[in-house]
């Protein structure tokens, strides 16, 4: 079994919005790990990292992102964290195509509006979100196998974009 597409990005590069436009354009299921670990949990992220702590949520994590990429098909949207994790990362890998979608600051910014439901971008969020960044860039990079910049784009020309190039890349391949 092999998920279509898996999108992976820090926070604010528009991973559920541009996920929802994906899988409605091709027509596929669609899983959003952060959602699924709020509905198993029954309180927001936010909740967990405050009631359970980040070990909590990273355990839980690990769990839902294995399960959400053994399905067959659709689209996967992971958390921005997720990538920390070596067993998230090999599953990530097994997806026909790992697109990490790329945001500068300023475009971010106004996306999570750095607010507490974010809550490793609670104390001096910008510093915090250029070090996530920092430390995360190398891992998106290395899983991606398409890079998309969501600057200055809406969801739709996101998802438009991904499966334009998608397209090519399999005319280029033969069709493959």
């Amino acid at each position: 079994m092999v998920v279509d597409i898996v999108l992976i990005g820090p926070p604010g590069s528009g991973k559920t919005s541009v996920a929802k436009a994906l899988a409605r354009k091709l027509n596929t299921s669609r899983i959003d790990t952060d959602h699924e670990i709020e509905v198993r949990a029954g309180k927001k992220i936010s909740e967990i990292f405050t009631e359970d702590g980040e070990a909590k949520f990273r355990e839980m994590e690990v769990e839902v992102v294995a399960e959400a990429l053994a399905h067959d098909g659709g689209v996967v949207s992971v958390g921005g964290g997720s990538v920390l994790n070596e067993s998230s990362q090999r599953a990530i890998a097994t997806a026909k195509q790992v697109v990490f979608l790329d945001v500068s600051i300023s475009n971010a910014a106004p996306r999570v509006g750095f607010n507490k439901d974010r809550p490793l971008l609670a104390l001096n969020p910008r510093q915090q979100w250029l070090q996530l960044m920092e430390k995360r860039r190398p891992i998106y990079e290395s899983l991606a196998t398409l890079t998309i910049s969501t600057d200055n784009k809406k969801p739709d020309e996101v998802a438009s974009e991904i499966i334009e190039t998608m397209s090519r890349a399999k005319q280029k391949n033969g069709g493959q």
